[in-house]
């Protein structure tokens, strides 16, 4: 008899509400004050929800580095963390190649980026799930919003069209 391979999961990320530009480089921007107060609240939906996660891949900019400390504080088992140039205002391509690097040990991953490649990269993955769910993931990706994909697959061999929709949170929920 076949054992049945365990569900995995991809969880994106949109970084929180960053400050203005203000003649600082991009790269550089820090989160504004909304953004301090919804990333923490992103973490606490995380760690309500139960998922559990190997690796979090983060973009190396600011404002994602800083979304993520304080999504992490958190979450009662927190993930090792990578920070990953590649992921800075990456295209959805590239998020995915990025994704299909990761180790065989990891089965539950997420991931902290910019948009609008994490959004296009979470409209690539769903072809399925919950309509309502679906028409929001289309209709926009908040700043600090959380996306749970279901994959059948490892998440080293994910492609597009290969997920379900489970979970949308954003702040406004």
């Amino acid at each position: 008899m076949v054992t049945p391979q365990r569900e995995r999961r991809i969880v994106l990320v949109r970084h929180a509400k960053s400050a203005p530009k203000d003649g600082a480089p991009d790269f550089d921007r820090p989160l504004a004050g909304r953004g301090r107060r919804e990333a923490p609240r992103a973490g606490q939906w995380l760690a309500e929800a139960g998922y559990p996660l190997d690796l979090a891949l983060c973009s190396s900019a600011l404002r994602t580095r800083q979304t993520w400390q304080l999504m992490v504080s958190r979450l009662s088992e927190p993930p090792p963390v990578v920070y990953e140039d590649r992921l800075y205002n990456a295209d959805p391509d590239t998020l995915l190649a990025v994704l299909t690097e990761t180790g065989e040990a990891v089965t539950d991953l997420l991931m902290v980026g910019h948009n609008p490649g994490i959004h296009e990269l979470a409209v690539l993955l769903c072809k399925t799930g919950p309509k309502r769910l679906l028409r929001r993931i289309h209709d926009g990706f908040p700043t600090s919003a959380v996306v749970v994909v279901a994959l059948e697959g490892k998440v080293q061999e994910v492609t597009a069209g290969a997920g379900r929709l489970v979970a949308f949170w954003s702040p406004g929920d």
